[in-house]
């Protein structure tokens, strides 16, 4: 009778000749679209007992004939060869191609129980830095008027983007090779229409603008501060992840742990989040009387919690090898703040009034939060369905 497991470990030898343990195995079959119900074709229960048999089948790197390994050969997780993210990534190359071909086997990463090294107290501590730098170049621009203004608000925003690119470069955000140009462009408009975009939208359904308006800049510096509790929940969640993958037993066990940690993770954020945007308001009135106040308390929290949610949602999928899926998010949000503007702007065109009247009548509800809090609430929502799917996948808890 036809040994099932053995075709299968001559279409994957490179993978399972290449792996550190059966984790990397299982993670890589996963990648390739191999499910527990596929396990059980092969006499397996599921993806990992499938992996194991695999692993033990085959001589492995540093291992000598009588299968046992090298003491020189032994490595961590340092030591593993280091390929791109699987997931939905890593396509199973066309029909045909055996898939244990070395560009087959480079389709996986080494899965790691523990967070990688180098997360230092220094990098946990970095992401302040961009709410520090934020609020001291505020503070220098309320200090002085004119051109040393602009030089200082120049220099403050500068420094601040410098900030926030060494706070992910480095630690729980950081995602080498994975960005891509559209999530920069995304992030930047959203940031962009949370300082300028509020008040232009009620100057234009105002019949303006007639002068130029303030920047709010309560959410702004809100945000600044959350880049640390959004480092720390990334990190809570890929330190977990990967603790719950070491011991699970099956892809849907994994699945079934990892869902419920990203809804915590997401709530851990999110309350976070929101009590940085609670204090904003206040705290920036008391320094600067005539500041947001009330009306900030009233809509800017629900616009400021979707926009951090959205970036946090994001972030945490290009981390995990997704930034397709984010920057899709972020530029559909992009797109429902632009559709507002534009569609306030047309209604100036005689006999398409009627198409302003959506806006004008959110804003008269709700405020002009309501604009950025339904684009960027319904695409964090996408976001997170999103992430609820790929992030409970083995192969997306790769070791950076």
């Amino acid at each position: 009778m036809a040994d099932p497991v053995r075709a299968l470990l001559q279409r994957h030898r490179t993978l399972c000749e290449r792996a550190v343990d059966p984790l990397e195995i299982a993670a890589g079959l996963e990648a390739y679209g191999i499910t527990d119900r596929t396990a059980a074709r092969f006499r397996h229960r599921d993806v990992f007992s499938l992996a194991e048999e695999l692993y033990a089948r085959v001589p492995h790197d540093g291992e000598g004939p009588d299968g046992e390994r090298r003491d020189d050969a032994r490595r961590d997780g340092e030591g593993r060869d280091r390929v791109p993210p699987g997931g939905a990534a890593a396509p199973s190359g066309p029909p045909g191609r055996p898939s244990g071909t070395p560009a087959a086997a480079d389709a996986v990463r080494a899965v790691s129980p523990v967070p990688p090294a180098g997360e230092g107290r220094g990098q946990l501590l970095l992401p302040l830095l961009p709410g520090l730098v934020c609020v001291t170049a505020l503070a220098g621009a309320a200090a002085t008027d004119g051109t040393p203004r602009a030089l200082v608000a120049s220099t403050g925003a500068v420094a601040f983007a410098a900030a926030l690119s060494a706070s992910l470069r480095r630690g729980p955000l950081r995602a080498r090779g994975r960005t891509a140009p559209a999530l920069r462009v995304g992030t930047g408009l959203l940031i962009a229409y949370a300082l300028f975009g509020d008040g232009l939208l009620a100057a234009l359904i105002a019949g303006g603008p007639a002068e130029p308006w303030p920047p709010a800049v309560a959410a702004p510096v809100a945000l600044a501060f959350a880049v640390a509790p959004a480092a720390w929940c990334a990190r809570f969640f890929a330190v977990r992840a990967r603790r719950r993958l070491a011991a699970s037993r099956g892809l849907h066990d994994f699945a079934a742990a990892a869902r419920p940690l990203l809804g915590l993770t997401t709530a851990l954020y999110t309350a976070a989040l929101t009590a940085l945007l609670l204090l904003a308001g206040p705290a920036l009135e008391a320094a600067a009387p005539g500041g947001p106040g009330d009306a900030w308390a009233a809509g800017g929290v629900m616009s400021g919690v979707a926009l951090g949610v959205l970036l946090f949602a994001a972030r945490l999928l290009t981390v995990h090898g997704f930034p397709g899926p984010a920057a899709t998010g972020l530029l559909g949000a992009c797109a429902v703040e632009a559709f507002a503007l534009a569609a306030v702007l047309a209604g100036r065109v005689p006999g398409c009034a009627f198409l302003a009247r959506p806006v004008e009548a959110a804003v008269t509800a709700w405020g002009t939060g309501a604009v950025p809090a339904l684009g960027c609430g319904a695409a964090a929502l996408a976001l997170l369905a999103r992430a609820a799917v790929v992030l409970a996948r083995a192969s997306a808890h790769a070791a950076p």
